[in-house]
Formats: structure tokens, C-alpha cells, sequence
């Protein structure tokens, strides 16, 4: 039994108690946030131990993994402290803001030998598993285009609420990084490395703060295919849009709406997989997860992927989520940004 401790005191740190206690082979020992009132209130809640002083917090050996739930400017923070103090880390996404911060996060866990895991929980459904299945299966032919489509909504609220959203010190961008890095991680895990991109992006709808509402990006990927990321916060739906990963080739076409397919179609069959992913075909009326509600997820995918890091660590391989994976995501949308800083010119990865 591998017991956790969560570092944050906000609503993802709440996600992340809920997955652990969910979790095989998993137990909660701890809840730290700054405000001692938060840190009593969580720790009630989960029954667990409060922490409001977090140099007790890492330094207490019932303590094995810290899960990270802090501002993502912030998380380099914690990790140092995490793994100086002997702690495997799972850090929710991005793994930090920039590639250069990542690689320090990289380095220091590998300096103190601990387990380095990202949060990328939407790699971890089944719907998700068979898509990739059927990539590295070959069933797509000569992949044509390829795109990630999170077309969402957030209230004003949501940032004014917050000193951290929407600022490039702590959120490390907007909609983009936020927001749509789940979608660009799928994107990458099933497409492939990018060489290049052309980018804009702009505020549509929340110019109070820093950073982008809106973004779209314009791919060219080391394998041939060209493809495209939009990601914005400003597109108001009533239900709520799926976010979407379309795949098209010589051979097949596939596009997942969040958890399901939209469109399953290949040249070939394969009876297998085929019939697994009849099972997530979208019925009518379905709503995006975190489309217009940041609380509107479920944790099946945290669960998976703490289970995965919580294996790697006992038998002493590699998360499906290390730093470099972690690490692929936050590079690609930092060139987007530099790519629109500079009205749109080509950015080499």
C-alpha cells in the first residue's frame, strides 16, 4: 500500500483525493495547503491528516508519493522539495510552464532517484487505448491531418476569482496551456512528433487577463502530416463542446469526442478492435467534459494514471507518463506562443 500526500488546497487537489482513495493499492495520508482553515477542511473531508506548514508536510516519512496540485508556475517548487525529501512525485498538468523548467523537474528527481509521473488522464480511457491501438497498428495508412479541437467556455468568474489564471508567471499561458494541453498531449501521443509550426493568438472574450482566450495553430508533423490545434475558453455552448482529436489517412478516419467516437471508419477491418470500439460510439446530445464546468470531469482517468505510476515505481520501470512525455506538450504550445509573438511566423521544434 503506497500512501499519498497532496499538495494543494484547491479543487484539482480535491480531484486528486478522490483518485487516491479510488485507487488500488493506494491510501491518502495527507492534505497540505497554506491556509490552515483549507488544509482542516480537506483533511476532514477525506479523512486524512491536515498540513498547513509544508516542511512537515515533506518531511514525513508516512509520506511515499506527493501528488502535486498547485499553480502550474508553482510546481517546479514543490517537486524540488518532493524529491530532495525522498518523495515519488505525481505532477498535474503542465508538468511546469516552459520545456526549461520541466528539465529542471527532470533532473532533480533523477539526481534524488525518484519516480517523476504528469498528469495526462485522458490517455488512460479505454476509448483512447484503442485509438492508439489502431495507430501503432498501422490502420490509418499515410496519416493526412490530423487536429485537436477544444472549443470551450469559461465564465469571467473563473478567472477574476483566481490570481493565477490567465497570467504568464503562474498559468504559463491561457486557454491553450490550460485548457487544451490535454487534447494537444493526445494529439502528439497519437500522431507524432511535430517539426514545425505557424500560430496566432488572441482574447476574444476575457481581456482582463494576461494571456490568450483563443488560439490556432497550424502543424507540420515530422511523419508528413500537416495539422491543426484550436483551443480557446470563449466559445459559449449550452452543453458544452466535446473536446475532439480528429485522425485522417489513406486508410482510416477516426474522430474521439472526448470519450467516444464521433467516426470510426477504416479500409481494413479488425474484428478485435472494431468491435471494442463499438462500445464508445457517441450517442445523441453528448456534452463536453470540462467543457463549461472546470468541476464537470470525472476521475477515472486520475485513477488510471496514478495506478500506472504507483506500478512503475513498485517494479521499477517507466511511468506512460514520465517527464519526457510530460515534457512533449509543453514545448509544442510554447512554440505557438513564439510563433505568435511573432505574427504568425514558422517555428521549428
Amino acid at each position: 500500500m503506497k500512501k499519498f500526500g497532496v499538495y494543494g488546497g484547491g479543487m484539482i487537489a480535491e480531484f486528486h483525493a478522490q483518485a487516491i482513495q479510488q485507487s488500488e493499492n493506494c491510501e491518502l495520508a495527507g492534505i497540505f495547503a497554506r491556509k490552515s482553515e483549507v488544509a482542516e477542511a480537506l483533511a476532514q473531508k477525506f479523512g486524512t491528516k491536515a498540513y498547513h506548514d509544508d516542511a512537515a508536510f515533506f518531511a514525513d516519512p508516512n509520506i511515499e508519493i506527493v501528488t502535486v496540485a498547485t499553480p502550474s508556475g508553482a510546481h517546479l517548487d514543490a517537486i524540488k522539495k518532493a524529491a530532495t525529501n525522498g518523495k515519488h512525485v505525481i505532477c498535474e498538468k503542465p508538468l511546469e510552464i516552459t520545456p526549461e523548467r520541466v528539465d529542471q523537474a527532470i533532473q532533480v528527481c533523477d539526481d534524488h532517484q525518484v519516480v517523476l509521473t504528469g498528469i495526462f488522464n485522458r490517455r488512460f480511457h479505454p476509448a483512447m487505448e484503442l485509438l492508439k491501438r489502431s495507430v501503432d497498428a498501422g490502420r490509418f495508412g499515410n496519416l493526412a491531418l490530423a487536429k485537436a479541437s477544444i472549443r470551450w467556455y469559461r465564465e469571467p468568474e473563473y478567472y477574476s476569482s483566481s490570481n493565477w489564471k490567465g497570467t504568464w508567471a503562474l498559468d504559463g499561458g491561457g486557454a491553450l496551456i490550460n485548457q487544451s494541453i490535454h487534447a494537444i498531449d493526445q494529439l502528439l501521443y497519437l500522431a507524432g512528433p511535430v517539426k514545425s509550426v505557424r500560430a496566432l493568438t488572441t482574447r476574444i472574450e476575457h481581456h482582463a487577463i494576461e494571456t490568450e482566450d483563443t488560439g490556432a495553430a497550424v502543424l507540420e508533423f515530422k511523419n508528413g502530416a500537416l495539422g491543426l490545434i484550436e483551443g480557446s475558453t470563449a466559445c459559449w455552448s449550452k452543453s458544452g463542446n466535446p473536446a475532439e482529436i480528429q485522425l485522417s489517412g489513406s486508410t482510416g478516419t477516426v474522430f474521439l469526442q472526448d470519450e467516444s467516437f464521433r467516426i470510426w471508419e477504416f479500409k481494413e477491418p479488425d474484428e478485435t478492435i472494431d468491435n471494442e470500439a463499438s462500445e464508445f460510439m457517441a450517442g445523441a446530445g453528448a456534452k463536453g467534459l470540462g467543457a463549461n464546468d472546470p468541476k464537470a470531469i470525472n476521475v477515472s482517468g486520475h485513477i488510471r494514471n496514478f495506478e500506472d505510476a504507483v506500478e512503475a515505481i513498485e517494479s521499477g520501470s517507466r511511468p506512460a507518463v514520465d517527464g519526457t512525455e510530460a515534457r512533449r506538450a509543453v514545448a509544442l504550445i510554447n512554440a505557438i506562443y513564439q510563433s505568435a509573438k511573432n505574427d504568425g511566423a514558422k517555428v521549428e521544434i
